[in-house]
């Protein structure tokens, strides 16, 4: 059993009530989507947790803590204060170890026919895919036709499941539709998996998926 999470934003509380609860699972390894930086107060701490993860991608927030913002008005002050946060806590060692970290992380990860992105499979550093643009036929055709099977994917902070059900129809299937389990054999899927510090989908409670090779399970997190 994989535990895939994401977009935890330095919320340390909801971080922690997560791995708590994936230590009930029963999982044997866990896999981040990124952007473990972000608006939450503790980017440094959330980080340490995480380098204890089984897999580890970069996210859109932990790339502009590392190389700068391409837009200066993208959270320019909150991202000089995490910056600053990592070159000023804990002692010289453990900082050089932490960006050592954060600049060998990879924007993407392959297992077999399954591929895990923090954006999108077309740009798995920054493009969103929002519920929506299931209505979007040419987004949606170019986003399917960058991975083979089954793609997991963060940014939005929106969970749910994307289906393809035809070469030009995708459906989008919401947690609670999952509740046995969503089965990933006979189409294309994307699965969001939530986001861990900041959920947007109207549920504030932190989001993250397991999945077990042929299901998939929304969790909810106290």
């Amino acid at each position: 059993m994989k535990a895939i999470l994401g977009d935890i934003d330095g919320n340390l509380e909801a971080l922690k009530a997560v791995l708590a609860d994936i230590e009930r699972q029963g999982v044997d390894s866990v896999c981040n989507l990124g952007d473990t930086l972000g608006y939450g107060p503790n980017p440094v701490e959330c980080l340490d947790l995480a380098m204890r993860m089984s897999v580890v991608l970069l996210g859109a927030f932990d790339h502009a803590v590392l190389f700068g913002s391409e837009s200066p008005r993208s959270g320019e002050d909150h991202l000089l204060w995490t910056q600053t946060q990592l070159e000023t806590i804990g002692e010289p060692a453990d900082q050089q170890r932490r960006r050592a970290f954060l600049s060998g992380l990879s924007s993407l990860h392959r297992d077999g026919n399954i591929l895990c992105v923090h954006g999108s499979p077309r740009d798995p550093l920054r493009e969103y895919v929002f519920p929506e643009d299931v209505y979007n036929l040419r987004k949606m055709s170019q986003i399917g036709a960058a991975f083979d099977r089954l793609c997991f994917v963060g940014k939005t902070h929106i969970p749910g499941v994307f289906i393809e059900r035809s070469p030009d129809g995708w459906e989008f299937v919401q947690p609670e539709e999952c509740d046995q389990g969503f089965h990933v054999v006979g189409h294309k899927l994307i699965c969001n998996v939530g986001s861990v510090g900041q959920p947007r989908d109207g549920d504030p409670r932190p989001c993250y998926a397991l999945f077990d090779g042929e299901r998939i399970w929304f969790r909810r997190v106290d």
